[in-house]
C-alpha cells in the first residue's frame, strides 16, 4: 500500500516509468505532469481502493470494444490512477456523428448481465463522487428499479430532500417499469455517466469518453445522460447512432425514466433543486 500522500510526479514515475519533469494542479484530485519526452499523463487520486479500481477497470473495459476512444490507463493502485492526457480541440459535425456510430458499437459489446461490473471491478462501485452497487439483475425493469432508482430515492427521503408524499410518484415509475421501458433489449457496454463533461473532443478529430461508471446496462441510459445536461451537436450525435444500431420506438419519451437515477444521485448530492427535477421526471415518465 502506497501513501495516499505521495507526490503525483513519484507516482507518475513510478507507473511509467519515466521521470516526471513538470507538474500543473487542475483540482484537489487531479494533476497533470509531464514526464521526460515530454508525454503528459494525468494523476488522479481517489477515494479509497474502489474509486481508482472502478474507473480503471471501467476505462480498459471500454477499450476492449474497440469502439470509443479512452485515455490508456498506465496503472493503479489502492489510491491513485494514471491515464493518458488527452489532447483536446473543437467539437465538429463530422466528430459529433462518428461518436454516434463509435458509441452504438460501444453498447453493442455488450455485457454478461445488467449491473454486471466490468471484469475486475468492484461490485461496489461510484458515479462520480457517489455510490453505485453493480449488482446483477436478469432483467432490466426490475434490475433498475432495485439496484438504482429506490435506493437513491430512500435516500433523499431519508435526508429530507424529498418528502415521504412526494415519493409516491417515483415509487409508481418503479411499479410500472415493466411496461413503461419498452421493448426488452440485451444488456449493453455502458459509460455509465455520460454527462457532457465526461466527453473530451479531442485534437485528432474523434470524442473521447473519460471517467466512466461503466457496468452493464440499457443502451437508451447513456443517451439519455447526454440530453441531461447537453452536449454539443447532440443531434448529430443520435443521427449517428440511429444510422448504426436504431433505437426502439418511443425512445425519446424514455428518456426522463432513464433521466431519473443520475437526478436522484444528483438530489442527494446537492439537494433540493435537483430533487424537484427527479420527481418531475417521473410524473414525465408516467405520461
Amino acid at each position: 500500500m502506497h501513501n495516499s500522500f505521495e507526490d503525483p510526479r513519484a507516482v507518475a514515475a513510478r507507473f511509467t516509468g519515466l521521470a516526471a519533469t513538470a507538474e500543473r494542479h487542475l483540482s484537489g484530485a487531479l494533476t497533470e505532469v509531464t514526464l521526460d519526452g515530454g508525454r503528459v499523463v494525468m494523476v488522479k487520486r481517489g477515494d479509497g481502493d474502489r474509486a481508482a479500481r472502478a474507473e480503471a477497470t471501467g476505462l480498459r473495459w471500454l477499450a476492449d470494444a474497440g469502439a470509443v476512444r479512452v485515455p490508456a490507463v498506465h496503472g493503479h493502485d489502492d489510491r491513485w490512477l494514471v491515464t493518458d492526457r488527452v489532447p483536446t480541440g473543437r467539437p465538429g459535425p463530422r466528430a459529433a456523428e462518428r461518436f454516434g456510430r463509435d458509441l452504438a458499437a460501444l453498447h453493442a459489446a455488450g455485457a454478461p448481465a445488467f449491473g454486471a461490473p466490468p471484469p475486475g471491478g468492484p461490485d461496489d462501485a461510484y458515479i462520480g463522487l457517489a455510490p453505485m452497487r453493480n449488482a446483477v439483475g436478469a432483467d432490466w425493469p426490475g434490475w433498475y428499479a432495485e439496484h438504482r432508482v429506490l435506493p437513491y430515492l430512500r435516500r433523499a427521503v431519508d435526508d429530507g430532500i424529498i418528502r415521504s408524499a412526494e415519493s409516491a410518484v417515483v415509487e409508481r415509475v418503479c411499479e410500472r417499469l415493466p411496461e413503461l421501458a419498452g421493448p426488452p433489449e440485451p444488456p449493453a457496454r455502458l459509460h455509465g455517466d455520460l454527462w457532457n463533461g465526461n466527453v473530451l473532443w479531442g485534437a485528432d478529430g474523434h470524442a473521447w469518453l473519460i471517467d466512466p461508471a461503466a457496468h452493464g446496462g440499457h443502451r437508451e441510459t447513456d443517451l439519455a445522460m447526454l440530453h441531461l445536461f447537453g452536449c454539443p451537436h447532440l443531434d448529430l450525435v443520435v443521427e449517428g447512432y440511429q444510422q448504426s444500431a436504431p433505437l426502439s420506438e418511443g425512445w425519446r419519451s424514455r428518456i426522463p425514466l432513464h433521466q431519473l437515477f443520475p437526478l436522484l444521485v444528483h438530489a442527494v448530492l446537492f439537494g433540493r433543486g435537483y430533487a424537484e427535477q427527479a420527481l418531475a421526471a417521473a410524473a414525465s415518465a408516467l405520461g
